[in-house]
């Protein structure tokens, strides 16, 4: 080995910092594995009960945030911490989870990005099997779409969570990254577009400008798209860059949604309930009687303990006419004091009242 005095002066700088990161990364390496060893003490404490906790998870990574000095910024912070919580969950059990398939769709993206890559994501062809899958017991969790910034709601999964059994564990905010994919590099020759429904319509403006005349095609799911785009010349999907990837499709032009923040919301269902951690939601449905001032009255216990509400959403009753559910988020949990006393007095209240769950809110 050479001697250092003899080295350049920059090389010589170099292998200061160098020599410091090997250091650095025989400390890292020693301290994630203490991590790890708390984590199995605590999962030998628990007795195979809940591996996973998202409200402590969510602490951490709050926590994390606001220590992090830089010059990581805190969103990759946050994405490494994930996958280190995930590998540490791993020693104890790989979690399922089920979500609407088929492999490449944004619900797969956002099972990673809420549980790491260390869990086996289980895609099923519809979102009553994913509910079905999470409430036998076949999978650990279920994701579910619940609503998107630029289309609004996923009418279905509402639908669904008034009969499930299964309760909301957390949220998941994906900002959704729309393009063109394709066999092809250009937008020449391209006769059809392939996509889910909501994607077509999140693109609407961009594929008018300059597709006008191409046939748009709704299909199940963006992964779908992709699949059918790479079986047939002239044709084009929209999807995310996995679906591109997983197809072996050319990205032909990106960020081709029409408003730039378009974010897609998801639900975590399983069978029990978070603590408190601190920033929570808490998500019901309830029914209004048929009555003068029946919203105002089942509206006021929230105004009156000074609960936010912060989305509202009414779907039809299907076994009534001129009927309707009412799903409700608002800030905070069940066990707290003000929440805790809105819902008794719209108990009292509302026809019908169903809470859906209390769980912390997204970490991004």
């Amino acid at each position: 080995m050479a001697d250092p005095a003899s080295l350049p002066q920059h090389e010589e700088a170099i292998k200061i910092h160098r020599d410091a990161i090997d250091a650095i990364d025989s400390a890292l390496l020693r301290l994630l594995n203490e991590r790890a060893e708390h984590a199995q003490e605590i999962g030998q404490i628990k007795n195979a009960q809940t591996i996973w906790r998202p409200e402590r998870e969510a602490q951490v990574l709050h926590r994390i945030k606001a220590d992090n000095p830089g010059p990581l910024d805190d969103e990759t912070v946050v994405y490494l911490y994930r996958q280190f919580m995930s590998a540490c969950r791993a020693l104890e059990k790989r979690l399922m989870i089920a979500y609407l398939g088929p492999a490449g769709t944004f619900s797969e993206q956002a099972v990673a990005r809420q549980f790491g890559i260390f869990v086996d994501a289980v895609p099923f062809a519809n979102l009553d099997e994913v509910i079905r899958s999470a409430e036998k017991g076949q999978c650990d969790y279920a994701v579910v779409p619940i609503e998107n910034s630029t289309e609004g709601a996923v009418g279905h999964t509402h639908d669904l969570m008034i009969g499930t059994t299964l309760t909301i564990c957390a949220e998941v905010k994906l900002r959704v990254q729309q393009n063109l994919i394709a066999q092809s590099t250009t937008l020449d020759n391209i006769e059809k577009v392939y996509s889910h429904p909501q994607s077509l319509a999140q693109c609407a403006q961009w594929l008018a400008q300059h597709l006008p005349n191409a046939q748009k095609i709704p299909v199940a799911s963006n992964a779908e798209a992709a699949r059918l785009a790479a079986e047939e010349e002239n044709t084009a999907a929209i999807a995310g860059e996995n679906a591109a990837v997983r197809y072996r499709l050319h990205i032909v032009a990106s960020h081709i949604e029409d408003m730039p923040n378009n974010t897609t919301r998801f639900w975590v269902l399983g069978k029990e309930m978070p603590t408190p951690s601190g920033r929570d939601m808490t998500s019901l449905v309830m029914s209004a009687p048929n009555k003068p001032g029946a919203m105002y009255q089942l509206l006021a216990p929230l105004a009156k303990h000074g609960v936010s509400m912060t989305r509202m959403e009414s779907r039809p009753v299907r076994q009534g006419l001129w009927e309707y559910h009412f799903f409700v988020d608002m800030e905070g949990h069940c066990k707290d004091v003000p929440i805790k006393a809105a819902l008794a007095e719209l108990k009292a209240e509302a026809p019908f009242l169903k809470l859906l769950g209390s769980y912390p809110m997204s970490v991004s």
